[in-house]
């Protein structure tokens, strides 16, 4: 009777892994290009832009594919970069939100340019026992992000968010418990338990065309470093009681948010009913951060966090003030 032979599939050892070239080469390659990027951004090489978020990962990936052991040198890619973006955040230098909604578009765009030089064939011809010849992918950042930083250095969107709320209450009643909160105290959202900023107070010194409003923030659950805490000062612009309170963005200091500008704070106060009150928030702000279409619906969904946050504790002040209704 003949034998039946049992084949058993080998797995590596962590030694074994931790031995192969291309793991070891892979995480050298990560934190060199990274690296790179983020000493361009902070000397003012390179923006928050599609060359960083997307081209980076890309060319990465490019230089990843073409070692000889892709499966271990993706893993090693993934390991090393997901260390060093939560190097940035440890220092203090990202923050958590930063670091999350960035994973999405670099890990995808690593896998992807491996997948093209795997497509083509490159690692036949590339003799990848020499790092010279691993990191001339990382050429085309070093070239065009400088120029796209010269082109764009002056270039920003300008965005409006709106969120509106009705309350039981009249428009002045509304207006009077708005214009100067002593402390803010209400549920917070989802991202205020990560690291979006959370108000605590706003003071109004005069209210008046040309007074000063000015409110301040902490930094969420997992800042670091007060990371996005800060203030920011608003001058009044317009107001009638009961009917708008318009203000300029004239300074603002949170720490971490250096390619968000806010420009202006506007709050309409509509009558509904006779105790009924529509309140209408829009804040205007200005960003460097693309591509658009991936960056402008986070930040918009981050500012509308921070609006119902506001609001939250505008229900409870209303209740405290004048009772239920």
């Amino acid at each position: 009777m003949q034998k039946a032979t049992i084949f058993t599939k080998h797995h590596p050892s962590m030694k074994e892994i931790l031995n192969d070239k291309s793991f070891r080469r892979s995480i050298i390659l990560t934190l060199l290009f990274f690296g790179t990027g983020i000493a361009f951004y902070f000397n003012g090489l390179a923006d928050l832009s599609w060359v960083l978020f997307m081209l980076l990962p890309i060319v990465l990936g490019v230089a990843i594919g073409a070692l000889p052991n892709r499966k271990w040198a993706l893993a090693g890619a993934t390991l090393s970069g997901i260390s060093f973006l939560l190097g940035l955040f440890s220092a203090g230098l990202a923050g958590f939100l930063c670091i999350l909604y960035t994973l999405p578009i670099i890990i995808p765009l690593v896998f992807l340019g491996s997948v093209i030089t795997h497509l083509v064939n490159r690692y036949k011809t590339l003799k990848t026992n020499k790092m010279q010849i691993l990191i001339l992918p990382l050429l085309p950042f070093l070239i065009i992000s400088p120029i796209e930083h010269t082109l764009t250095e002056n270039k920003k969107d300008i965005v409006a968010v709106k969120t509106e709320k009705v309350f039981n209450y009249t428009p002045e009643q509304v207006y009077d418990a708005i214009k100067s909160v002593d402390t803010l105290d209400a549920e917070k959202p989802f991202l205020m338990y990560l690291d979006l900023p959370v108000p605590t107070k706003c003071v109004l010194e005069k209210e008046e065309v040309g007074g000063i409003r000015t409110c301040y923030f902490k930094g969420g659950f997992f800042s670091r470093n007060n990371y996005g805490g800060g203030t920011i000062t608003e001058k009044i612009t317009a107001l009638e009681r009961g009917k708008i309170l318009k203000m300029d963005v004239i300074d603002y200091t949170l720490v971490g948010r250096d390619w968000l500008g806010f420009k202006e704070a506007i709050y309409y106060f509509d009558k509904i009913d006779s105790n009924k009150c529509k309140l209408t928030r829009i804040t205007t702000y200005t960003s460097v951060t693309t591509p658009r279409f991936y960056w402008e619906p986070l930040e918009k969904h981050g500012i509308r966090q921070e609006h119902d946050y506001v609001f939250n504790n505008l229900e409870k002040d209303l209740e405290r003030l004048y009772g239920k209704q």
